[in-house]
């Protein structure tokens, strides 16, 4: 069991508001006796935070993308570290592990990186060749000499295997299986209560998420469907232009980002979750994000593209139907089926209940037990 003065310091690059991984990680660290902080950074328009059971600390920085972004947060990072005493270093994904990584050397102190995805396979990433060089040297330089890696996908396990001869532990973004309440219906949400309410999430709604391919699947889809999109990103402005060439404004809304609670009640009073990440990059293809298993957990049946994590998840305990071709017409034939076969529907839906009780976060902290608990030298 871990001393109560052990002092474990977890960094990431987003502001704290929505990371519910993050936060299931920091959750049970403390219950296990770790004095945590998370430090992240703050914009300019973040949400207030509520109390948590660990220490927070935001840093307020000049500029909030691109390169000198990364550059201001890690240089800032670095001497935060320097100047504060702990005795465990996390960094979430490539973005924080640089400074994470110099001082737990410097200080011979023990470090766990946790990989959410792969990073230098990130579209954003893969096609600026100055840019993947600079991340993929620092990884280079750091994870061979890494002991306790930790990441979200079997196929990113095997990945980094190959390039590092380093296995990564596996945990999985599941939701715990404890259920948020539901304080709303469809009334107070403003929701319609006499349409097939098909949802998409996203707090990084970005290019090949295949948002915009979905409203151009609208005009496709049963009239008796309406779509919620709930989030945020790059590509929302888009999404909202292409509904209104589409005249479908009665047909989709938008709700900016919202807690992690308010999102479940979002979820669970919609019929069918959508997730159409489309084949980009290796990290799109690689990625098993927390969306699928928090539409299992809500008992929304789902409809998502055919990338190998996801699918592997909806085959083995047929929650969903599968988008074999990302075309406007298949991806509605997939939404279409569940939408107007209320057998089949129901049939999924009865699985996302059984398949929930397995695929929890309660069964994800057993490998965390074994990173962080174990008798060490």
């Amino acid at each position: 069991m871990a001393k109560t003065n052990n002092k474990v310091v977890l960094s990431v690059t987003n502001d704290l508001y929505t990371d519910p991984r993050v936060d299931k990680v920091c959750n049970f660290l403390t219950r296990n006796g770790f004095d945590v902080t998370l430090v992240g950074r703050r914009y300019k328009d973040s949400e207030k935070l509520a109390p948590r059971a660990y220490k927070m600390h935001r840093m307020c920085l000049l500029f909030r993308k691109g390169g000198l972004f990364y550059a201001e947060y890690n240089i800032r990072l670095f001497f935060y570290l320097l100047f504060h005493h702990f005795d465990l270093f996390v960094a979430n994904d490539l973005d924080t592990l640089l400074p994470n990584f110099l001082i737990s050397k410097l200080k011979r102190k023990r470090i766990v990186y946790d990989s959410h995805e792969y990073f230098c396979g990130e579209l954003s990433i893969a096609n600026r060749p100055v840019v993947w060089h600079i991340w993929h040297g620092i990884e280079k330089f750091c994870f061979p000499k890494l002991k306790d890696v930790i990441t979200v996908s079997q196929s990113i396990v095997e990945q980094y295997e190959k390039e590092y001869g380093v296995r990564p532990h596996l945990v999985r973004n599941i939701p715990p299986k404890a259920t948020p309440p539901v304080t709303e219906n469809r009334k107070s949400l403003q929701l319609p209560e006499d349409k097939t309410i098909l949802i998409l999430q996203g707090n990084g709604l970005i290019e090949g998420r295949g948002g915009v391919e979905l409203i151009e699947t609208m005009p496709l889809v049963d009239q008796k469907a309406m779509l919620l999109v709930v989030g945020a990103g790059p590509v929302v402005p888009k999404m909202k232009q292409k509904v209104q060439q589409l005249q479908l404004e009665e047909r989709v809304i938008f709700v900016p980002r919202v807690s992690p609670e308010k999102l479940f009640n979002y979820t669970y009073l919609a019929d069918i979750g959508i997730n159409l990440d489309q084949d980009v990059c290796l990290n799109a293809k690689f990625s098993l994000p927390n969306k699928i298993f928090e539409y299992i957990k809500a008992e929304t049946p789902l409809v998502a593209s055919n990338l190998v994590e996801r699918a592997r998840i909806i085959q083995q305990y047929q929650v969903g139907l599968i988008v074999e071709d990302a075309q406007a017409e298949h991806i509605a034939e997939k939404i279409n089926t569940l939408v107007n076969d209320k057998q089949l529907y129901d049939k999924m839906k009865a699985n996302c209940k059984i398949a929930a009780e397995e695929l929890c976060w309660e069964n994800e902290e057993k490998v965390l037990e074994e990173i962080y608990l174990r008798e060490r030298e």
